[in-house]
C-alpha cells in the first residue's frame, strides 16, 4: 500500500506525528519499501530525530529525502512556514538501493567503471535513479554527467535542496543520516521504473531557426543572419499582447534532436538569453549550443507555465492508459508556487487534476532534475515529476 501526507506547524514533533497519522503510516498492514520524507529546514536541530520516527513508523526497508524552503504533498504546497511531508512506497518486485555520494567521489572517479564499483550496481540492473542532491558543496551537473555515462539511457529525476532560514545551508536524508553535502542517490530496479514529466514552463514563439555561427555560448548567426536580427524580427511578429510578455520573460529553446520534422513540448532544453549586442547582432544564452542545432525562442511566465504543465500531464494520462502510478515525487523550482502563479498549491493540485489521486510528496527546489530527450539536465523553473511505475509502462 502506498500512502502520502502533508502537515504543517513550529513544533517539529506535532508536524512529524501529524503527517504519519494522516498517510496512516503507522504500522502499516504492508511494510513500505520506500518512504521518501521532505522537511523544511526549520527543523534543523530536530531532523535525525524525525527521520528515525519515521522509520520505526513506517519499518520502512529506506528512508529518503532532503530539505525544502517549501513543501509539497497530495494538492498540496506549503510555502513560508515549517512543514513535513511524507510517501511511503509498497512496490512489490522491485528493488532499492541508496547510497550517499560526495564531491570527494566526483574527485576520485575515474569513468563509469568507478562509479559501478562505487555504487555496486550494474547498468543492467537499474531502471532509473532519484536523485536528491546539495548545490553548495557538491558539482551536481558533473554527477549527473558521470551517472549518465555509467548508466546510458537510464532516467533520472530528482532535485536540489533549498531552504529557508539560511538559504545556503540545505540537507538531504538517507534513512537515520542528515549529511549537510553531497547527494542521495536512489537506484530502482526490478519490477518498477519512473516514467518522467519534465515541465520547463515555456511557450514557443516565432519558428524554428538553425544555428550557423557559434562561439561558445554567444550565438553569432541564426540562418545565416545575425542573431540579433532575427531576435527582433520575432518579437515584431508577435500580437501586442505577446510582446508584452515576451519583454519580461524571453527565453531559448535549444532542440535535444534537430532533425525531427516538428518540435513540440519536450523537444527543446529551455535555457536562459542572458544577453545581446545589436551592434554585432550576436546573442548570448547560459549553454554551449551545437553549429546547426535547431534554435526557437520561447517565453516564460504563469500562463505559459501552466499551459505547458497540462499539455504534459494530458499527454501522460494518455500513454499511462489503465495504469496508475503506485506514487510521484514533485520537484518544482522555487521560483515557481505561489510567487508565480498567484495563489498556492498549483503544481501538486494540477498533477491530481490530469492524473487523479497519485500519492504524491516533493519540494520546492534550488534546481531541478529530468530529462529531456535522451539527455539528463539540471533545469531552472521547471516542475520534474517521477511516478512510479510498473517496468514496461508507456
Amino acid at each position: 500500500m502506498t500512502t502520502a501526507a502533508i502537515a504543517r506547524g513550529l513544533d517539529w514533533e506535532q508536524a512529524v506525528e501529524s503527517a504519519i497519522r494522516e498517510a496512516g503510516a503507522e504500522q502499516p498492514a504492508t511494510t513500505p519499501d520506500l518512504a521518501l520524507f521532505f522537511a523544511s529546514s526549520d527543523y534543523e536541530p530536530h531532523l535525525e530525530t524525525m527521520l528515525r520516527r519515521v522509520q520505526s513508523a513506517t519499518g520502512a526497508g529506506l528512508v529518503a529525502g532532503c530539505s525544502g524552503q517549501g513543501i509539497i504533498g497530495p494538492e498540496r504546497e506549503i510555502e513560508g512556514e515549517p512543514a513535513v511531508s511524507l510517501l511511503t512506497l509498497s512496490l512489490p518486485g522491485a528493488s532499492l538501493n541508496a547510497h550517499h555520494l560526495s564531491q570527494n567521489d566526483l574527485a576520485s572517479g575515474d569513468g563509469p567503471e568507478y562509479w559501478q564499483r562505487r555504487t555496486g550496481e550494474e547498468p543492467s540492473g537499474i531502471n532509473a535513479w532519484i536523485l536528491l542532491a546539495d548545490p553548495f558543496h557538491l558539482d551536481v551537473e558533473g554527477l549527473l554527467n558521470e551517472l549518465t555515462a555509467a548508466y546510458p539511457g537510464t532516467p533520472i529525476v530528482g532535485g536540489l535542496a533549498s531552504g529557508a532560514s539560511n538559504p545556503h545551508q540545505t540537507y538531504v536524508f538517507l534513512n537515520g543520516e542528515v549529511h549537510a553535502q553531497g547527494a542521495v542517490a536512489i537506484a530502482l530496479g526490478g519490477d518498477y521504473t519512473v516514467k518522467t514529466v519534465v515541465s520547463q514552463g515555456c511557450d514557443p514563439i516565432g519558428e524554428p531557426w538553425i544555428i550557423t555561427g557559434v562561439s561558445g555560448s554567444i550565438i553569432e548567426t541564426i540562418s545565416q543572419r545575425p542573431a540579433y536580427e532575427v531576435l527582433v524580427e520575432t518579437i515584431r511578429g508577435l500580437s501586442p499582447e505577446m510582446q508584452e510578455r515576451a519583454s519580461r520573460n524571453l527565453l531559448v529553446g535549444l532542440a535535444i534532436d534537430e532533425y525531427k520534422d516538428a518540435f513540440g513540448r519536450g523537444d527543446f532544453l529551455i535555457r536562459g538569453l542572458t544577453g545581446a549586442d545589436p551592434s554585432s547582432g550576436a546573442l548570448a544564452i547560459g549553454a554551449y549550443p551545437r553549429l546547426g542545432q535547431t534554435i526557437q525562442f520561447q517565453i516564460r511566465d504563469a500562463a505559459a507555465a501552466d499551459e505547458d504543465l497540462r499539455q504534459l500531464l494530458n499527454r501522460a494520462h494518455d500513454e499511462l492508459g489503465d495504469v496508475r502510478p503506485a506514487g510521484a515525487i514533485l520537484c518544482s523550482c522555487n521560483g515557481r508556487g505561489e510567487g508565480l502563479f498567484g495563489f498556492p498549491d498549483h503544481d501538486a493540485r494540477t498533477v491530481a487534476q490530469h492524473l487523479g489521486p497519485v500519492p504524491l510528496a516533493g519540494f520546492f527546489c534550488n534546481g531541478e532534475i529530468g530529462p529531456v530527450g535522451k539527455g539528463i539536465f539540471l533545469h531552472g523553473f521547471t516542475a520534474s515529476l517521477g511516478l512510479f511505475v510498473p517496468v514496461g509502462t508507456p
